[in-house]
């Protein structure tokens, strides 16, 4: 199966602008919401966004084809978001749950629903970054565990160990909210 983005690098590789906004309509939503998962500031993953299509319009030249140009794109900001955190000293970033209101008919629900995803981005927040990192491209970015292990430069085993232990973590941490309101 042929990666229906690499006409576009090829493009870009020659210098067209564009390819290059065909490829950012394309890929900004997933990799926007993947950097922001990673730094939990939208200005910080906005400039980080920028950054990367910065570098893919350098270097787009250099791409070998040897993974799906998402997976390339995605490497790139996972490089940077690495790079922004060493710089300004913050490995492990607090996550902020926003709360929700809804004036919909159904506003128990939607607050139940709400207080659920916030303790899944609380519990997601609990997880090393490796661990993280590998939960969102599997999860919310649907990547295979080989095109993950491109993204963070290790091997494919290793992306699975860490989403097996992630996963572990995470069914801990939801478990454990169960019991406290079962008890409380």
């Amino acid at each position: 199966m042929t990666d229906p983005l690499v006409p576009f690098l090829s493009a870009i590789a020659a210098h067209d602008k564009a390819a290059l906004a065909a490829l950012y309509r394309q890929l900004e939503r997933p990799l926007y919401r993947f950097i922001l998962s990673r730094l939990n500031d939208p200005h910080e993953a906005a400039d980080i966004l920028h950054d990367v299509f910065m570098e893919v319009w350098r270097s787009a030249g250099r791409f070998e084809g040897k993974s799906k140009v998402q997976t390339w794109v995605f490497g790139i900001a996972w490089r940077k978001v690495i790079d922004l955190r060493r710089r300004t000293g913050r490995m492990d970033m607090p996550g902020e749950t926003p709360e929700i209101v809804d004036d919909s008919a159904d506003t128990e629900a939607a607050l139940l629903a709400g207080q659920e995803a916030a303790h899944l981005r609380h519990c997601l927040d609990e997880l090393g970054d490796e661990h993280r990192m590998a939960i969102t491209l599997a999860f919310y970015e649907d990547m295979t565990y080989g095109q993950i292990a491109e993204v963070a430069r290790v091997p494919e085993g290793t992306i699975k160990t860490r989403i097996f232990h992630a996963k572990k973590l995470l069914l801990r941490c939801l478990s454990g909210r169960v019991t406290r309101e079962v008890a409380g």
